[in-house]
């Protein structure tokens, strides 16, 4: 028996075995593929991406696509504005990237105005 294989997530037994690609639970027989119960068991991991669809990491450098309003500040941020070093966070309001843009401080970003450098 491999001692790998997660318990069954109907049952929560540990005596599991892996069939043709499937890991198989011998007291409920539920089967389900490995790679989707490794997902299941993580739900707390968040997936966050620019405005096209790439991927976004903690330290990546995006560019902002649209031009953006900042209060107290007449000229705002431009659009084509590089901002290094990000921080994704699980902000308010949708705002889930945190950062510091020269000449204006540190600020929250949304996903949906930046992409990937």
């Amino acid at each position: 028996m491999n001692e790998n294989l997660p318990p069954c997530p109907e049952c929560s037994c540990e005596y599991t075995y892996e069939m043709n690609g499937l890991v198989v639970c011998p007291e409920c027989a539920h089967e389900w593929v490995p790679s989707e119960g490794a997902a299941a068991d993580a739900p707390g991991e968040r997936v966050i991406k620019d405005a096209v669809g790439n991927v976004l990491n903690d330290g990546d450098t995006v560019t902002v696509v649209k031009a953006l309003k900042v209060k107290g500040n007449p000229s705002g941020i431009k659009a084509g504005t590089k901002v290094r070093n990000i921080r994704l966070v699980d902000g308010v309001d949708g705002h889930d990237i945190d950062c510091r843009i020269d000449g204006f401080g540190a600020m929250q970003l949304k996903s949906s105005v930046v992409k990937k450098a």
